[in-house]
This record gives C-alpha cells, sequence and structure tokens, in this order.
C-alpha cells in the first residue's frame, strides 16, 4: 500500500524547552514542548515523550517518519550525544532518561535520515518558513547560539570572529524558500566560574538574562522583568547597552550592582532593594528597545523589504516587539508564537522540509493550536474518579459560550479547556484563565486566589479582532499575544484590570475563523456588558507549566481558587464537600498528588 504523507519531525532537544514538531505534507500536524507533559517548566532532557506524543496522535510510529532534523544550542546534536555516552550530566540528561536514551534509535543515530543544523538557522526557519509573507527580513535575537564554528549558514564575506564565539543576534533575508544572512553579532568569550554562563556574556539577549538572574535569582525570568519594567525611575543607571555606528557595545557590571536577590534571603516582594531593581528594569528595557529599533532600521532599509519576521528568545518582549511594529519601518511584522527554544523544533522540521527535501512553501501559521484534542471519554474519566467526583458538581450545557459569559459577567473566574492546546509560553484561548476586567481588583483577585505570583505582574486581554482598534492604539494585529499596545484613554476606566502601570496591555485578538468558540464567549460578554475584552492568563499557577491534559486542568482546579472549570461542553462548579475533603486531604499529603493519581486515566 502506497504511504500517503510525508512526515518530517523536528525537534529542540537536552536544554531547556525540549520540544517536537510533526510536519505533515509541509503543514504542522502538531507541536509539543516537553513541560506539558512532564509538568517541570523548561524541561530539559531527552526527547522521546514529545516524539511520542505527536506520533500517537497522528496515529503513525518512527517507521513512517521520513526525516528528522534536530538542535541543540550547547552544541551540534551528535556531539552532544557522545559527550552524554561518557559523562554525568543530569541536567541534560537525568538518570532515569539514559537508559530510555540508549534504546531510542534516533540517539546516537548514524541515519542519514536523522540531521542536525545550528541554532540561529533553526530560529530563522521557524520565523519566516510558516509566514504569511513571500519575501521579507528576518530578525533573530536571543541569550545563546550555537558555536560559530557550528554556524552551518553561509555567513557574510566581512564576518570575523572567533570559532569559539557564539550567536547572539542574526539578520536574514528572504524570497520563498531561500535564506541569506546578512550580519551575525557574535558573543566573544568571557571569563566565568561556569563554562557556559552566557549571562555573563556582553550580548542583547545576555544583558537581559543577566538582569533577570540580577532581580530575580533566574536567567529565565525576562518578562517578568519586562513587566518590572515600567515602575522603575528613568534613567538612575548609566546606559548598559552602547549602540553607535552599528557596533553594539556592553559595559561591564561593577561594585555598584550589590543588591542581587538571592533565593532563600527573604521574601522577594518585601526586600529592601525593589526600587534598585525596579530602576534596574527600566533601564534594561529601555536599552533593548533602542538597540532593537535600530536594527530594525538598519535592516528595513539595508534590504527594502516591506515585512519583518522575528524569533529568538528576546522576541518575546512584546513591549519592543509594539514599538518595532510601530516605529521599525516595515508594513508588516509577524513574530512566531512559540519564539524562544520550544519554537527551534519548528524551525527543524520546516529546514528539513524546504531545504533538505526541496519542497515548497504551501502553510501558513495562522494559530497555535498544535497539539492534540482529547475525547470526550477522557473528560469524563477526569470527572469520574471518587476523589474528584465527592467534590464537583457537572452540568452539560448546550450553550457553554452564553453560560461562560454570565459567570463571567458575576465576576467568577473560570478556567476554560477547550480543544488542542497551545504551542509556545502564552495561553490564546484553549487553556486559559478568563475573568471580567472591568474590577482593578479582578488582578489581585487571581494572583492572591489563582496564580500566587507576585502582585506588580499585569494579565492580558483577548478583544474581538473588529474591536482592537477602537480599544488600543496602533494599527498592528496580534494573534499570538506578542505585541503591548497602549490602551486608548477613554478604555482605560471601563476595563482597569487588564491596564499595566503604563497604560499599556499585552493585547491578542480573537477572530471567528482560528477559535469559534473563545469569540463567541466574547460576543455574549460583549452583549451582557458592552465590553468585548476579557481577562485571559495562562491555565496553570506560578511555577508550573499550562495544563495539557483534563486531569491537570481537574488538578489546577481543585487546589486553586478558580469558581468554575469548562470542559469542552461540561461546566464543573465545586461542590459542598469541597470545602470538606480539600483541607484534610491536604494535611496529610499534597492535595495535588493525590487527585493526579486519582485522574489518572484507566488502563
Amino acid at each position: 500500500m502506497p504511504k500517503k504523507h510525508t512526515y518530517v519531525l523536528g525537534l529542540n532537544t537536552y536544554d531547556h524547552d525540549v520540544s517536537a514538531c510533526l510536519l505533515r505534507d509541509g503543514a504542522i500536524a502538531f507541536a509539543i514542548g516537553k513541560e506539558r507533559l512532564t509538568r517541570e517548566k523548561h524541561a530539559t532532557g531527552f526527547y522521546k515523550e514529545v516524539i511520542d506524543y505527536c506520533l500517537d496522535a497522528e496515529g503513525i510510529t518512527l517507521a513512517d517518519v521520513d526525516l528528522v532534523v534536530r538542535n541543540c544550542y550547547i552544541m551540534p546534536v551528535p556531539d552532544m550525544e557522545e559527550r552524554l555516552t561518557y559523562q554525568d550530566m543530569p541536567g541534560f540528561l537525568p538518570p532515569p532518561e539514559r537508559e530510555q536514551a540508549e534504546q531510542h534509535p534516533y540517539f546516537r543515530s548514524v541515519s542519514d535520515k536523522v540531521v542536525s543544523i545550528s541554532h540561529h538557522l533553526a530560529h530563522a526557519y521557524s520565523a519566516f518558513a510558516a509566514s504569511p509573507f513571500e519575501e521579507g527580513a528576518v530578525m533573530i535575537v536571543d541569550g545563546v547560539g550555537s558555536y560559530r564554528a557550528d554556524a552551518m549558514e553561509k555567513l557574510p564575506e566581512d564576518d570575523a570572529g572567533s570559532p569559539l564565539a557564539r550567536e547572539s543576534e542574526s539578520y536574514y533575508r528572504f524570497s520563498g524558500t531561500e535564506l541569506q544572512c546578512l550580519k551575525k553579532v557574535w558573543l566573544e568569550p568571557s571569563r566565568g566560574m561556569l563554562n557556559e554562563e552566557f549571562y555573563g556574556m556582553r550580548g542583547l539577549g545576555a544583558l537581559y538574562s543577566r538582569a533577570s538572574t540580577y532581580v530575580f535569582g533566574d536567567w529565565n525570568k525576562c518578562g517578568e522583568l519586562m513587566g518590572l519594567a515600567p515602575y522603575g525611575r528613568r534613567e538612575q543607571f548609566r546606559p548598559l547597552l552602547e549602540f553607535e555606528g552599528g557596533e553594539l557595545r556592553v559595559p561591564g557590571w561593577d561594585a555598584s550592582f550589590k543588591q542581587p536577590y538571592l533565593i532563600g534571603f527573604g521574601d522577594w516582594e518585601k526586600h529592601s532593594a525593589m526600587r534598585h531593581w525596579e530602576d534596574l528594569a527600566w533601564r534594561v528595557q529601555d536599552d533593548t528597545e533602542k538597540v532593537l529599533l535600530a536594527r530594525t532600521r538598519w535592516l528595513r532599509e539595508t534590504t527594502g523589504a516591506k515585512n519583518l519576521c522575528i524569533a529568538g528568545g528576546v522576541a518575546l518582549n512584546c513591549v519592543a516587539n509594539g514599538r518595532i511594529a510601530r516605529e521599525g519601518g516595515f508594513e508588516n511584522v509577524w513574530i512566531q508564537p512559540a519564539a524562544g527554544d520550544d519554537g527551534i523544533a519548528i524551525g527543524c522540521a520546516y529546514y528539513g522540509w524546504l531545504e533538505i527535501l526541496k519542497q515548497r512553501r504551501t502553510y501558513v501559521m495562522e494559530h497555535a493550536y498544535t497539539g492534540r484534542i482529547y475525547g470526550e471519554h477522557e473528560i469524563v474519566n477526569a470527572l469520574q474518579k471518587p476523589l474528584v467526583r465527592i467534590q464537583i458538581n457537572t452540568v452539560r450545557s448546550d450553550d457553554i459560550c452564553g453560560d461562560t459569559a454570565k459567570l463571567l459577567a458575576d465576576q467568577k473566574v473560570i478556567g476554560w479547556f477547550q480543544g488542542p492546546s497551545e504551542f509556545g509560553p502564552r495561553a490564546l484561548g484553549n487553556r486559559s484563565l478568563l475573568a471580567d476586567p472591568r474590577r482593578a481588583e479582578m488582578k489581585d483577585i487571581l494572583n492572591s486566589r489563582v496564580k500566587h505570583r507576585q502582585a506588580f505582574r499585569p494579565f492580558a486581554p483577548i478583544v474581538l479582532a473588529e474591536r482592537m482598534k477602537e480599544i488600543f492604539e496602533g494599527e498592528e494585529d496580534s494573534p499570538f499575544m506578542l505585541i503591548a499596545k497602549p490602551v486608548r484613554p477613554e478604555w482605560r476606566d471601563k476595563i482597569p484590570g487588564i491596564v499595566h502601570v503604563d497604560g499599556t496591555a499585552r493585547v491578542q485578538t480573537v477572530r471567528e475563523a482560528t477559535n469559534p468558540k473563545l469569540y463567541r464567549v466574547l460576543k455574549e460578554f460583549d452583549r451582557l456588558t458592552g465590553v468585548p475584552v476579557l481577562i485571559n492568563t495562562s491555565f496553570n499557577v506560578k511555577g508550573e507549566p499550562i495544563v495539557e491534559t483534563p486531569q491537570d486542568a481537574m488538578i489546577c482546579f481543585l487546589t486553586t481558587g478558580i469558581d468554575h472549570l469548562v470542559l469542552h461542553d461540561t461546566l464543573v462548579s465545586k461542590g459542598p464537600m469541597h470545602r470538606i475533603v480539600a483541607p484534610i486531604v491536604k494535611v496529610f499529603t499534597d492535595v495535588g498528588a493525590v487527585v493526579a493519581q486519582s485522574t489518572q486515566a484507566a488502563p
């Protein structure tokens, strides 16, 4: 029987945000990050879980995959796997996964069906290959990429640097399937106590991670640093990035930076260094925006292109993205929804499809709903376990969107679980917590009862796409919640729950064609309240990944202050026994673990 489809599998491996993307005839069939399956945020290690997820969802086996393309930013995957055979590196291959890896056909594979590519090349393919543009420019900026010695694209003739320099910024021109590298900015080797202390290197993304480490004790909290920046005072620090004549210089830090957050040394929110941290956050954000704008304008002048595609970890900075879209000179800006390293899997897959298999571009990533759909039997299973059933009441709704809108208008917090999960770090309406933006205190309610995160952090709005310009400034669309926009003054008092301290909001526009249920909820809420906007935040608590399965959603619902849970067309509420059962379970054991055990699917 002839093979029906051509499958290409892209993988981001070993370091943070392990992920997989399966292409079916050049279109994304499924994509998933490992953290959603293991419940470990930014999960590292081997990639069996994400491969199995994609293949099982498609109903195929490893034998059906025509090509596998992989990346690991630390070093080429073959070199990484060779080292893992003789060196104990639990951060990249923990002991429980070592035997799993050694038995897997992709581990240390010598097959010509399994290839590896360099980091920014993968980011670049993730940025343009699924974009809506036939031609344009590409901007990749992140913390650290491949060594110069391992970069695979043809470099400009005037490019120079140490073979041990690392990728920091990469700029390209594309037309159809052709990609040309115009400029690379390298991180030269630097002294550090750790070999891979990239946040001590002098680069655009590395500086942001250095500041994140200084303020939060974690290099990967750049989004929180961005949210803190508007609280800072202007010009309290000297510039930390100097940009002149197209050259970037990052001055070293000195003893004036002597108030780092030390994990375990008191409450972060009550720390005496808070003003210092706020001022530093402002400085880093302002410097980053200025450099990115200068780079964008140079790229526009150099290429003459009308369209810009962006990826890399810095592309998750929605405040900078907003300025790039409004002030950078390009007519259209498209940002890959999984712009960080989880999106590397998309780029690897498309490199295989376009460059190795020499196929055409036919797919546009209009949405990020790339997970599998959970069946009604899986919903029922999550609802029927004994420890769950005695705590809840369930109602099957004939109008779940209308019923949800009424609850939202009544100030209830809703856990909203629909269809396939979103790929990337943003909840885009299928694994979301929804709430009414008309009350300023809703932000505090969500933070205290559900999210358990710092009070300064803003919540994002979803808005009917056709009403976006009425409420937010700027013409640019924002379907992936990656562009911050000023809220129009006449709307700020109407929707204070989503307005940040600087008068902006990280907007997601919603269209009926890409998410009909969420669109209907917004339409019904608008009919009831006159407001076509809702708070949309990720369905999780601080420190945990966004929920993936009905079981994950049930655990989060029962262990937080979420008022109601919507699983497809089923409305779940907490019954009287929840007040009795939940505290007892919590006294004797971890309630999440008990609920998780009780909600495991039956064999």
